[in-house]
Parts: structure tokens; C-alpha cells; sequence
């Protein structure tokens, strides 16, 4: 007779792939999926009766800022309330490793935590850490163009030398050789803004070597958003890689509508090379307070100021008034400081979110006070608002979007489906009930509707509750990437 380590018994299995949901018995054994079908006498160690839920793949958050919350708040409770078992970091050209800092972190890489978190001057440093952590998710992660450049230039604001780029190139070879996805850039950030596309091409060439792909904030979200498209096709292309637009938007009241022409550029690469998007499902923004970004025509909430505290959950406008400034003053006596933007349209939000390409990030700032929602809503909204509520699409194609899509852009062996032999990272909830309970005046609310959570096959969340097992690892890309055709992306 069988016998499993946990035994789920006749859940609706939504496995990651896109096909129909189908009712099935999973049986786990040594951290993997043992059993997929008729349990028929197995016994188990723990069995789980989930007649009338959904059994998913773990959730993958294809675009995070947890490269040193993993080590330092190992419990990770925002990503496991929620369902998800994995956390790609590294995004934005900001990353924990490799960095060796002389002072405090520059502006944005300052999202990711106090001078004394980054304590990882090579990559390898940083995965061993994440091992020795043991964080209740598990860890994939991109080296930052910023973070790179912040190791070798003395002045951040100017394009780096040939022999600066060379030490950069090193540096990302070495961590691609320890199991990094690729590279990410944020060049829409003061602090590599200066950096020419050349700068970011050379950088790329090591990415075709070991298989990796690029990532990128795009260097404008804005009016000349179609431009730095182009420019991050034309890297990836130089790179012979495969590209990531990070949390694709159109930002910026002039652009609301423009999410069609923007898509139809995405399309069009395609037919040349492997390209994709993530996203997350709100109309908001959020990030340092920026200068650049200031403006009358929506609302801008601060969520942290370093010089007056107290303003936190204020809007910029109202802040301005009390004052008697005008927005751009306030903004400057508020630095340094965090935001919310209210910049982008709900129906663009939606096309992207609907569109083949798109996967799910929730792009959430864990040490904000005052977080964006997405840190703790991004999946079961989703889930619930999106797809159950509005209709905007299946619940098969939503799982997808969020597992087996990310797990093979991001080349993570053996994650993202429900299948024999796959590692047992695993989401029950019922799909009636599943909900972002997270709002922008109470950010830090736990979904609705998750039932249980199971990492590399240890159950780690159970009705609402944290288990006291922390079954996360670091997870290295495996191997080069697939041929740049459509359907290996799509």
C-alpha cells in the first residue's frame, strides 16, 4: 500500500498550465509530488480533505524588493498569506548582491534596507545567507545594474568607464555562474540614468554566455515610453537573451490609453525575439518620493518621510497646503521620502493584466511603514476581484499567469505545475472566498480564502496561521534559456 508524507484528497486542480481545471488526489512524498490521480487505500502522515477547493501551484511573484527582508524577516508572512512559495528579487537594477557599499545605500537600492543589510560583496555570499536563513519562501534572484554600478563608480550620476564596465562584467559573470536569473536595470532612476545603452549592452553580452535573461525598468514610463521599449528590445537583442519589462504601465495622466499602442510594440518585438511583462493589478504606483514625478493631475500619497515622520499617510497636496508651499517645495522639505502614485488608468491596468505576455509581480516595498497594498494583496486580487468578480479572465489562465508562465521565463527547474516529480510548492484556497482584504488607509491585512500553503512540500500556512516550518531555499536559474520562439514564451 502507498504511503505519502501529506496526502490531499480530491482537490479541483488548476495545475498551472492553462488547461481545465480536473478533480485529483495529490499525494507528497520527500518534498515532491508523489502521486497525481486515484489515491485509492494510501495512507499518509497528514491527510487533507479539499472537496470544493482549488489546489494550485505556489505563486511565483515574478517582481519583489525582499533581497534582504528574506534574511531578516525569514517568516516572509506578506508573500505566504497570500499563496506565494516563491519571490523573484534583484529588480529595478537594485539588489542585495553583489554590493559593497562605502556609505549609505544610494537612492532607490535605500528600498531594500539600512547600510547594514547589505552585507554581500559577491553573489555567492548572498545565496549562502539566504540558505543559512532558511526563509519560509523560496529565493531566485537578478543582479542589479545599480547595485553594480554603485561597487565601482565614485560618482553615480555619469556613465561608466571602460574599465569600470569591465570590473561590472566580472562581477555579474561570477554571479551568474553562482545561479543568478540575469541582469535588471532601473533606468528611469537618478542613479543610473547617466548609464548609455552601450554601457547596458556590454553589460548584457554576459547574459547570452550563461544563459540568464535582462529585466528592466524601463528608462521612461512616461510620454516616451515607446522609446524605451525600443532601447530595452535593442539590448536584449544585442544580449541574444530574453527580455522582462518590469510592472509594465502607463504612467502619467497624458498617457492613460495608451496601453494598446504600448502592447502592440510588445507584439511586434516578439516576432524577432523572446520578450514578456509582469505586472500587478492596480491603478497605484509606489516608490521614492520623486521630484520628477510630482504633480497636480492625480494624487500622491507619502508613505514615510525621514525628515517629518509625522506626514505619513498624508496626501503631498495636503501636506502642501498646510504649508502654504507649492507641490515641488513640500516634495523637496519631505526628502528623503516614499509615494504612492495614483498614475495609471484602471482600463490600461486591466488590458495589461489580461494580455498573453503579462505575468504577476506585486513589486511590494516591504520596509515601508506604510506599504502599498500589493505587498500583501497582489495574488488573491487576482484571483478574486479580476478574474472571479469582473471576469477579466479565467481562473486557469490567472494561476497560469502567476506559476507555470513565470516558472519557465525565469528557468526555475521543476516550479510553476502541478505534475509528478515537481517540487511541492502548493496553494489550497477556495476560490468563492478568495480575496485582497489590503487597503491603502490598512495595508497590512492578510487575504482572504487561503487554506493551506505547502514550500517544497512542508506545510507552512494553514487557516490564516503561520506553521512553525520554514521550508524556503535559494532557487539558481537551471540551464540556458529556450529558443526565442512564441511559444516558448506565450
Amino acid at each position: 500500500m502507498a504511503r505519502f508524507d501529506t496526502l490531499i484528497h480530491r482537490a479541483t486542480l488548476i495545475d498551472g498550465s492553462g488547461q481545465p481545471r480536473y478533480v485529483a488526489d495529490v499525494g507528497l512524498r520527500q518534498g515532491r509530488i508523489a502521486l497525481l490521480g486515484e489515491a485509492g487505500n494510501a495512507s499518509a502522515d497528514q491527510r487533507v480533505e479539499a472537496e470544493g477547493l482549488v489546489l494550485a501551484p505556489g505563486f511565483i511573484d515574478a517582481h519583489t524588493h525582499d533581497d534582504t527582508v528574506v534574511i531578516r524577516q525569514p517568516d516572509m508572512l506578506p508573500k505566504l498569506s497570500q499563496g506565494v512559495t516563491t519571490v523573484v528579487v534583484g529588480n529595478c537594477g537594485i539588489s542585495a548582491a553583489p554590493v559593497s557599499l562605502t556609505g549609505a545605500p544610494p537612492d532607490p537600492m535605500n528600498l531594500l534596507g539600512p547600510a547594514s543589510a547589505f552585507a554581500y560583496p559577491r553573489f555567492a555570499d548572498y545565496r549562502a545567507a539566504v540558505d543559512a536563513a532558511a526563509p519560509a519562501v523560496n529565493v531566485a534572484a537578478l543582479v542589479g545594474h545599480t547595485a553594480l554600478r554603485s561597487n565601482h563608480l565614485d560618482r553615480l550620476e555619469r556613465v561608466a568607464s571602460p574599465a569600470e564596465i569591465a570590473a561590472m562584467r566580472a562581477q555579474l559573470a561570477d554571479s551568474l555562474m553562482h545561479g543568478a536569473l540575469g541582469l535588471s536595470t532601473g533606468l528611469a532612476y537618478a542613479t543610473a540614468a547617466a548609464a548609455s545603452t552601450d554601457e547596458v549592452c556590454q553589460l548584457a553580452e554576459e547574459l547570452a554566455v550563461h544563459g540568464g535573461l535582462y529585466a528592466t525598468h524601463l528608462r521612461d514610463e512616461f510620454d516616451d515610453i515607446l522609446g524605451a521599449l525600443d532601447e530595452a528590445c535593442a539590448i536584449a537583442r544585442h544580449a541574444g537573451c530574453t527580455l522582462i519589462v518590469s510592472h509594465l504601465k502607463c504612467a502619467g495622466a497624458g498617457n492613460w490609453g495608451r496601453s494598446a499602442e504600448v502592447l502592440a510594440s510588445l507584439e511586434q518585438a516578439l516576432r524577432h525575439q523572446p520578450v514578456g511583462c509582469d505586472c500587478y493589478p492596480y491603478s497605484a504606483s509606489s516608490s521614492t518620493l520623486d521630484l520628477k514625478q510630482v504633480t497636480s493631475d492625480f494624487d500622491i500619497l507619502i508613505t514615510w518621510s525621514r525628515a517629518h515622520p509625522e506626514m505619513a499617510g498624508r496626501t503631498l497636496a495636503a501636506i502642501a497646503d498646510d504649508w502654504r508651499l507649492p507641490l515641488l517645495e513640500a516634495a523637496r522639505r519631505l526628502q528623503p521620502a516614499g509615494a504612492v502614485y495614483h498614475c495609471m488608468s484602471e482600463a490600461d491596468v486591466q488590458r495589461i493584466l489580461a494580455h498573453p505576455l503579462s505575468m504577476i509581480g506585486s513589486d511590494g516595498l516591504p520596509e515601508d511603514p506604510r506599504p502599498h497594498p500589493r505587498l500583501w494583496g497582489t495574488f488573491p486580487r487576482v484571483l478574486g476581484h479580476y478574474s472571479r468578480d469582473l471576469g477579466l479572465l479565467t481562473l486557469e489562465d490567472a494561476v497560469r499567469k502567476m506559476t507555470g508562465l513565470s516558472a519557465s521565463r525565469f528557468a526555475l527547474e521543476q516550479r510553476g505545475l502541478i505534475a509528478p516529480g515537481y517540487w511541492a510548492d502548493l496553494v489550497l484556497f477556495d476560490p468563492h472566498a478568495i480575496a485582497d482584504t489590503a487597503r491603502f488607509h490598512d495595508p497590512i491585512q492578510p487575504a482572504a480564502g487561503i487554506r493551506a500553503v505547502w514550500v517544497n512540500g512542508v506545510l507552512s500556512y494553514q487557516d490564516g496561521q503561520p506553521c512553525q516550518a520554514r521550508a524556503g531555499r535559494f532557487l539558481p536559474r537551471a540551464g540556458a534559456n529556450p529558443p526565442a520562439t512564441e511559444e516558448n514564451i506565450r
